[in-house]
């Protein structure tokens, strides 16, 4: 066998080779495919397996057909009673049509871009109808069905089945809660302020409460005090009185010795001059017999 019939035969065997490669193509369980030919999609492969195609004249495109997420970014919504939430979403969907797939979205990425539109639109639509409260109260489930129909419904038209859209979670925008906490805080200064004007009322109400019955106790006490310092000294005169009736000469005796006591008693410099037959010196100069 000549050199020439070697190269012709390495080179037919190349191009069965390649030819051979690139009319065979596996799609996995976890794939579909799309046959295209000269651009435009001929057939849709769903099952698994080892799959012939035109070598060079068509291509095969991958989709996904599992169950996949989508979490979009949070976006602001406003609400019916014109309050604004940052509302966090979710979506699982799945490619279920990858004929209408390719023809509107062609890739997995675009998809996704135009999805998240679907979804964020459905949200602003559906939650721009309701308050706040409703937000919050049992139309919650009414409502999360509602968005999910809507997002369902335009998700079709890219060839897309929507499993579920939840809403993770719904808070207020940071300048919201800002503004929400600052008013807050005021009203509890407010209300703090207004307890303790309350109370220092209160304390001084109490105090001149306290003074008053303090004083009406102390008058009380000192009108008995002097009722009671005036009978005794009734009773005290009238003890002397009786003493002095049935004894005189002891009362002047015993008068005399106070006024020795007093009158000794004076710790000043100062002198009594008196005559000794004096009458303050009358029991000095008596003696008993």
């Amino acid at each position: 066998m000549s050199d020439r019939i070697k190269i012709i035969l390495v080179v037919v065997i190349g191009a069965l080779l390649l030819l051979g490669a690139d009319s065979l193509y596996i799609v996995k369980q976890t794939e579909q495919a799309i046959v295209l030919q000269f651009g435009d999609p001929v057939r849709v492969v769903k099952d698994a397996g080892l799959k012939i195609k035109i070598p060079f004249i068509q291509k095969v495109v991958f989709y996904d057909n599992r169950l996949l997420n989508l979490d979009p970014p949070a976006q602001e919504v406003v609400l019916n009673d014109k309050k604004r939430l940052d509302v966090d979403s979710f979506t699982r969907y799945k490619i279920v049509d990858p004929l209408r797939f390719y023809k509107t979205v062609r890739t997995e990425l675009q998809a996704r871009s135009k999805l998240e539109e679907i979804v964020n639109s459905s949200v602003r639509k559906i939650l721009g109808r309701i308050t706040l409260q409703e937000l919050l109260s049992q139309k919650r489930t009414q409502i999360m069905a509602d968005i999910s129909s809507a997002v369902k419904t335009d998700a079709e038209q890219i060839g897309v089945s929507v499993a579920d859209v939840r809403i993770r979670r719904a808070d207020l925008p940071v300048e919201v809660l800002q503004a929400i906490n600052a008013r807050m805080k005021a009203e509890r200064e407010r209300d703090a302020k207004e307890f303790r004007a309350t109370g220092q009322q209160e304390a001084q109400k109490i105090r001149a409460e306290a003074e008053k019955e303090r004083a009406v106790i102390i008058a009380e006490a000192e009108k008995q005090a002097q009722i009671i310092r005036g009978q005794g000294d009734q009773q005290a005169i009238t003890i002397w009185n009786n003493a002095a009736g049935v004894d005189t000469n002891f009362y002047a005796f015993y008068r005399s010795l106070e006024a020795y006591k007093k009158s000794l008693a004076n710790k000043d410099d100062t002198s009594l001059v008196l005559a000794p037959d004096s009458e303050f010196f009358e029991y000095f100069s008596k003696t008993g017999k």
